[in-house]
């Protein structure tokens, strides 16, 4: 009970997502490229920060340390007290800061910026020098301070204020890399378009209709889907040709072996009626018309089957002609007299090809009656209208009897299939009555579904106005 309640609770976004990303070979590849492309821009810049960070560094030290003493030199001439007028024209020039402290000068040339404080000395709230980008305390200390003869000690740094702020380079970049996903991804959906053309041309293929092929681009030169989509083609072909080869092959046998049975009949009719003969002359004859029946069935599923099946609609009233085909099977089958007909008040007339819903209505009818037999109720016939205003109608069969396995429901309307439990082949038939009634169904633009009713099974046929 928990499992059904869990499969019946609807999917969190994350979980349709998780489901949407492994049936999609689209967006796979989507986050592959994006897995990729944030790979190589890390390693990238990864690589090349170490690179000028190391390299560099070790490279810059002497002329940092030449340019910084160049500097002291300049603000402290030899013998002489810092000078921060000398200082001020220096960070004019340069963007660059200098702190002079010492006994008789104390002054700052960027009072507002936060002066940098070294390991030693520094407090706890104090964020430090990155060790790996600059080195220990002795080695930061000798190349940006200098101390002068006179116990002055000057500091240069950089003057974080002369260097422009860019906060929207970040959001300008994202917008590129966005930009870029999108165009990648509208390139690889139409790189794969030709999965969704080849999966509706399966799938036309799977229904019978293997009149369009599918597109190929480029034909003089296909790349890979364009050749699985060659291979499909030939496959529908192929298909399309032993079905067609196989149609022409039944219905030729059909047709040839009507006159050897309508011979076999009239002989058998010649026989003498006598006591000794009559029980074998009766079993044949009944022989006789069921094999007659199969190749008529045979040969109207076929017509039916074909691209171009021809009805001739004329106005019919449907309870009328079911009133009329209960009517023709209480004649031979005494058990068709208990069929409780249940037809709906002012029924639509629709256009309809009268033999072939006669057919479908005498195929349903018999089927459930075969099938409840030993049924405490009779069988169920209703007809009512359908579609949205009401101008189709809906036709509903139903016994009593054991119904079928719900695993078996798919096949049941499928040529020569007949289920192997409750409704066994003692109880006649050959597979091809509900096959037929689908077909008849699908050739008026209609429906043919089938239920179990539990008891019984229901047959329920959906035609259109017209």
């Amino acid at each position: 009970m928990n499992s059904k309640l869990a499969l019946a609770r609807p999917r969190r976004w994350h979980q349709r997502a998780l489901v949407a990303l492994r049936c999609s070979l689209k967006l796979r590849l989507m986050m592959v490229f994006l897995l990729l492309a944030l790979g190589v821009a890390f390693t990238f810049i990864a690589g090349a920060q170490k690179a000028f960070s190391v390299g560099w560094r070790d490279a810059a030290r002497p002329l940092l340390m030449d340019y910084v003493d160049r500097l002291a030199q300049d603000i402290a001439p030899a013998g002489s007290v810092p000078s921060p007028e000398r200082a001020q024209a220096i960070t004019q020039r340069l963007p660059i800061t200098v702190d002079i402290s010492g006994p008789q000068v104390n002054w700052r040339s960027h009072p507002g910026q936060p002066r940098l404080e070294w390991k030693r000395h520094a407090p706890p709230d104090v964020k430090q020098p990155d060790p790996e980008d600059w080195g220990d305390d002795k080695d930061w200390q000798g190349l940006l301070q200098r101390t002068t003869a006179d116990g002055h000690r000057i500091e240069v740094g950089l003057n974080e204020a002369a260097f422009e702020r860019r906060p929207r380079l970040f959001g300008i970049t994202l917008t590129a890399l966005l930009v870029l996903t999108l165009l990648a991804f509208l390139y690889v959906r139409r790189l794969l378009r030709p999965l969704d053309d080849i999966r509706q041309g399966a799938q036309r293929f799977g229904a019978g209709e293997f009149g369009q092929p599918i597109g190929v681009r480029h034909p003089g030169g296909p790349d890979e889907l364009g050749q699985l989509a060659i291979t499909i083609n030939t496959m529908g072909h192929d298909i399309h040709q032993m079905l067609e080869a196989q149609r022409a092959l039944l219905l030729a046998i059909s047709h040839e072996l009507r006159s050897p049975l309508t011979r076999a009949r009239l002989n058998t009719e010649l026989l003498p009626d006598t006591d000794e003969v009559a029980p074998q002359r009766e079993a044949l004859l009944r022989d006789l018309a069921e094999m007659a029946r199969l190749i008529s069935d045979l040969l109207e599923s076929e017509r039916l089957a074909g691209r171009h099946a021809a009805l001739n609609r004329e106005p019919t009233d449907p309870g009328a002609l079911a009133r009329e085909v209960i009517d023709d099977l209480a004649a031979t089958q005494p058990a068709a007299s208990s069929i409780r007909l249940h037809a709906a008040a002012n029924l639509p007339s629709l256009p309809l090809d009268r033999i072939r819903v006669r057919l479908l209505l005498r195929n349903l009818l018999d089927n459930a009656l075969r099938h409840s037999a030993d049924a405490p109720l009779p069988v169920e016939l209703h007809i009512r209208r359908s579609g949205e205003a009401g101008q189709g109608i809906e036709i509903e069969v139903r016994d009593h009897g054991p119904g079928v396995p719900d695993d078996q429901l798919p096949y049941l309307a499928q040529a020569f299939f007949r289920p192997d439990t409750a409704r066994t082949r003692n109880a006649g038939g050959v597979g091809l009555g509900l096959y037929l009634c689908r077909l008849v169904a699908q050739a008026h633009g209609g429906t043919f579904a089938v239920r179990n009713a539990k008891p019984g099974l229901a047959v329920t046929v959906t035609l259109p106005p017209g």
